[in-house]
């Protein structure tokens, strides 16, 4: 039992450790990447928690300190989760009533450039029809592979490319002044588009992929949160309807990802609804929700579901949002303290290699 004991006692040190490594505001990676696991520190700090009471437990000396910081983790990690439940209440709300010009469908995708089924990401774009459809980690090969698209979706803006971070966004609604962007890094592109909707509406689409903070790809966050907040700024600034897409390479539940929102004042349709883990597809314990879509309060939803895995590493999400005119007046917009726009000022000037 002493052995088992030892046990529990250093996995729950570990896990309060990982759960407050976070707190720290640095943005070197291994700071920046324990935010990704929230749900599975919390899954383990339960287990260990009853487990060790079970046990182990006692009134006084060490064991009752463990016992207390293990519950203590659990209603942190529980807090920072909660909004991500259905037991939440929902940000964006759903649509008041059907109303079809208004409505946009976007399906997007990162679909791992090693992976070559793209007859698997064909059938699932054809099952669910979307108005949008974005890909990402796209190289020549799914360039070559999804050119089929171009006859149900006559509006492109293509930027295969052989680094992992290619983009292909194909359309069925009219572009207007459509751009390709370079905003950090001259290898990572970002593309910013005005829609037109069926109804004549214009709203504004922005398709991100900044790079994430592991070893391999970039030691640091700078990059990926300058790029956010940068956008972030833009839409506040834009009087039109606006969405943000991509997979961003950032959990839902981070601060830099609520900071995004608070400087753009866009609404997080998870909220109140749930996680929709879109990435490790192929580990069902590692799975976290990287891929993101943000709009503004002019917004309702109107469907939104993880899709089926063709052979990624990410599934693909759909969403469905309609424009109502009222729904600014209806929906409360995520407001930045002056404290937050000092952080994000301070992120976006920082400099990068």
């Amino acid at each position: 039992m002493q052995s088992f004991k030892l046990v529990l006692e250093v996995l729950g040190g570990l896990i309060i450790l990982l759960s407050i490594i976070p707190l720290v505001r640095n943005d070197y990676w291994a700071f920046r990447v324990f935010e990704y696991p929230r749900l599975q520190k919390l899954f383990l700090t339960l287990l260990v928690f009853v487990l060790y009471i079970a046990f182990f437990w006692k009134t006084d000396g060490y064991e009752l300190f463990l016992i207390l910081l293990l519950g203590a983790n659990t209603v942190y990690l529980t807090y920072q989760i909660f909004p991500f439940t259905f037991l939440a209440k929902k940000v964006l709300l759903d649509k008041t009533k059907t109303d079809k010009p208004n409505q946009i469908s976007i399906i997007s995708s990162n679909v791992f450039q090693d992976n070559k089924d793209t007859s698997g990401c064909l059938s699932v774009i054809n099952r669910y029809d979307p108005d949008l459809v974005l890909l990402l980690e796209t190289d020549q090969f799914w360039y070559k592979g999804t050119e089929s698209l171009k006859e149900k979706y006559p509006h492109q803006i293509l930027v295969p490319l052989e680094n992992t971070y290619g983009m292909l966004l194909y359309s069925k609604l009219e572009f207007v002044n459509p751009e390709v962007r370079y905003l950090v890094d001259e290898e990572i592109p970002s593309i910013k588009t005005k829609v037109k909707l069926p109804s004549g509406q214009i709203i504004q689409l922005f398709c991100l992929h900044p790079t994430p903070p592991v070893p391999g790809e970039n030691l640091y966050s700078t990059e990926r949160d300058k790029e956010l907040l940068l956008v972030a700024k833009e839409v506040k600034k834009n009087p039109s309807p606006s969405i943000v897409i991509g997979d961003l390479n950032d959990v839902a539940w981070s601060y830099s990802t609520t900071l995004f929102t608070k400087i753009s004042g866009m609404l997080d349709p998870r909220i109140g609804r749930g996680f929709y883990n879109t990435f490790h597809a192929q580990h069902r314990l590692l799975r976290f929700p990287l891929d993101h879509v943000f709009c503004t309060t002019d917004f309702k939803l109107n469907k939104m579901k993880r899709l089926e895995n063709f052979s990624s590493d990410h599934f693909p999400i759909f969403i469905s949002l309609q424009y109502e005119k009222l729904a600014d007046l209806q929906q409360e917009e995520p407001v930045a303290d002056e404290e937050d726009i000092a952080l994000a000022e301070e992120k976006i000037n920082k400099e990068t290699d």
